[in-house]
């Protein structure tokens, strides 16, 4: 397949190639997406098929506003009305009942259905001339750390995909928050750009999710069954001060550890290879990098990577829910 590499002006070219049923990764806030005509299943099944994406795990649908969740969703809430006036466009994607025009491809054979406006201005205009929601997990190969630049977009899925609408480097750097408003008290699925604190100031009773699917089961929404977010390399989040860390890394051969760290920290580890991904003080900083630097260690050459577990305060709690995916879902408390 031929891929073309859009940019900036060509909106238009990309709508026109998803209501053709092709697929176009497409730059969000958050991470960039894998789009499709999110009415057409036979384009649909394609997302799955170049991730390598398994059948069970649900996509999110992306629409240009919230007027368009009366097309798609039924019984929706008051709650879900005071939500998208908060914080549509942007990165919450809220879990409510599908009408029967949704495929169920698209939900993977559940009732519910993901929904999410996402805060990119070429993305939203996208979604505007193409006139129907459009499908996207993350545009990276299934499993893999997602993709936060139209350089990774190319790495993971040229010559497999139509187009790549190169929309500049993404914001947050984590998916959006996913939240379920098919439950009382609604309980967040996915931690993401919206954090626990800012949806308890609209709804005080939300709960987190604890994340367990059981064998068999299928997941109300993306990144709560499957290994995510993994270089080929073993990565292990490790929790303590500087001081402690620095130990346990500099304890470890030189050759093949890779260390990810804070802000400050990169002169700890003469001889290792150190990416620093943020500020432990800024945590939307980390968000931002994290994906970033996971992909520039998924080389031969990593066998281990070591990160430095940042406070679960705000956006931090998604960086650690990303790294501990990455990690197998272990965490060493040094």
């Amino acid at each position: 397949m031929n891929t073309r590499l859009l940019g900036p002006g060509d909106a238009a070219a990309a709508a026109e190639i998803l209501k053709s049923g092709g697929l176009v990764a497409i730059p969000t806030e958050t991470v960039y997406g894998l789009g499709a005509d999110g009415l057409n299943t036979e384009a649909v099944r394609h997302i799955f098929e170049v991730k390598g994406r398994p059948q069970d795990n649900p996509l999110i649908l992306h629409v240009a506003d919230a007027q368009a969740l009366e097309r798609w969703c039924r019984d929706i809430p008051e709650t879900a009305w005071e939500l998208t006036r908060r914080f549509w466009p942007g990165p919450l994607t809220l879990i409510l009942y599908r009408k029967p025009c949704v495929p169920l491809q698209v939900t993977a054979g559940l009732e519910t259905v993901a929904m999410r406006c996402p805060d990119h201005p070429l993305t939203r205009q996208v979604l505007q001339m193409a006139g129907v929601p459009v499908a996207a997990p993350s545009a990276n190969l299934s499993g893999k750390p997602s993709t936060t630049t139209a350089q990774h977009c190319i790495h993971d899925l040229w010559s497999k995909v139509d187009a790549i609408l190169d929309g500049g480097p993404c914001r947050v750097g984590v998916e959006s928050t996913i939240l379920d408003l098919t439950v009382t008290p609604a309980r967040v699925l996915r931690p993401g750009g919206v954090t626990l604190e800012q949806l308890r100031e609209v709804l005080p009773d939300t709960e987190l999710d604890p994340g367990l699917v059981k064998p068999g089961e299928t997941p109300k929404a993306p990144g709560m069954k499957y290994r995510h977010y993994s270089p080929q390399a073993e990565v292990r989040l490790l929790r303590g001060s500087s001081a402690q860390f620095a130990d346990y890394v500099r304890a470890l051969p030189d050759e093949g550890t890779a260390v990810l760290c804070f802000s400050g920290e990169e002169e700890n580890f003469p001889g290792k290879r150190v990416l620093c991904y943020g500020s432990e003080a800024r945590p939307e900083t980390l968000s931002a990098g994290v994906f970033d630097c996971l992909r520039e260690l998924d080389t031969p050459a990593v066998q281990l990577i070591c990160a430095h577990c940042p406070s679960e305060a705000g956006v931090g709690y998604a960086v650690v829910n990303r790294l501990k995916k990455a990690a197998g879902g272990k965490l060493i408390c040094l």
